[in-house]
């Protein structure tokens, strides 16, 4: 079969398609033949080795995570999926499973769910990480609820996108920070208030709020808590935060490590064929172009979505 895999870590030259054996199926374990993969930046900060030290790989290894297919071959111990299912979910190397830029995944049966009826193999592949971050920060982490107010940096981001829906559909007033371009977008998704980053501080047009979310990272984090309410939740994705600060204002700052699990992508199924989530791709790549995928995500920030196509 064909793959994307990193040969060492670096630039463009680092990710080369290769033949190599497809993966055979052990127990536990689900042989899923891949239609499309989305692009995460976690993929591409990979490539470059910005998390080698503590979590290596063992190169050559094939890149990617998120995932929509059919599963081919079901190992001893599986009894939740069947061949010829249409399944949804992560194959992360670093989480044991064999990479997802790839004709065929091998993945834990812990880590997948049925793919959503109402959406192609393109858009499921798109959502796993983005769809269940946002789950996880909305709904575990800050607990939003109807009436409160939640600052969401990167609003029009894979991540981002989904957490606006998901604050919107649970009855949140919702600000976000984006790019000029973004904010027809943002808009489209439910904000109610948008913030050009580019030229506004957030902190001088926001106050009191109950809630924000960072997916953006930067200085975001540790500038939002002055826009919080005593009592209020800062959830980072990408930021480190200053935890005396954050106690000083008597708020709750919690650096979140998203989990893909069968439990957070049933809840994103339910969205997604109720309509809750809606998924925007905004440019796709064949498995040949995963290096220019990877190269676009990192230097164009995408309205929602980039995903390599394998099979149509």
């Amino acid at each position: 079969m064909k793959a994307a895999q990193l040969t060492h870590y670096g630039g463009k030259e680092a990710v080369k398609i290769a033949d190599v054996s497809t993966p055979t199926t052990s127990d536990g374990k689900i042989l899923v033949e891949v239609y499309a993969a989305g692009v995460n930046p976690v993929d591409w900060k990979i490539q470059l080795g910005y998390l080698k030290d503590y979590m290596p790989l063992e190169l050559p290894a094939t890149l990617g995570g998120d995932f929509a297919g059919i599963v081919t071959e079901v190992g001893n111990g599986v009894t939740e999926f069947r061949k010829g299912d249409e399944v949804y979910g992560q194959a992360s190397v670093l989480a044991g499973s064999s990479g997802s830029f790839a004709e065929f995944a091998l993945t834990n049966s812990t880590t997948i769910a049925p793919k959503p009826k109402k959406i192609n193999f393109v858009e499921a592949g798109s959502l796993p990480l983005a769809g269940t971050s946002a789950i996880q920060a909305m709904t575990e982490h800050i607990k939003l609820k109807k009436g409160q107010k939640i600052l969401i940096h990167g609003g029009a981001g894979g991540i981002g996108s989904m957490a606006i829906q998901i604050a919107k559909h649970l009855g949140a007033h919702v600000a976000t920070t984006v790019s000029p371009n973004d904010m027809g977008y943002v808009k489209e998704l439910g904000a109610d208030q948008i913030i050009d980053y580019k030229s506004q501080k957030f902190e001088d047009v926001v106050k009191d709020y109950d809630a924000v979310f960072d997916t953006a990272g930067g200085d975001n984090a540790n500038r939002s808590i002055s826009v919080l309410k005593q009592g209020g939740t800062l959830v980072s994705m990408a930021g480190q935060v200053d935890e005396e600060l954050a106690k000083i204002h008597g708020i709750t700052a919690i650096s979140q490590m998203s989990q893909v699990t069968t439990e957070h992508l049933h809840k994103l199924t339910e969205l997604v064929d109720n309509g809750v989530v809606k998924i925007h791709v905004e440019k796709t790549f064949r498995l040949e172009e995963a290096v220019e995928a990877l190269d676009y995500l990192e230097n164009t920030p995408p309205k929602g979505k980039v995903v390599i196509r394998i099979k149509d």
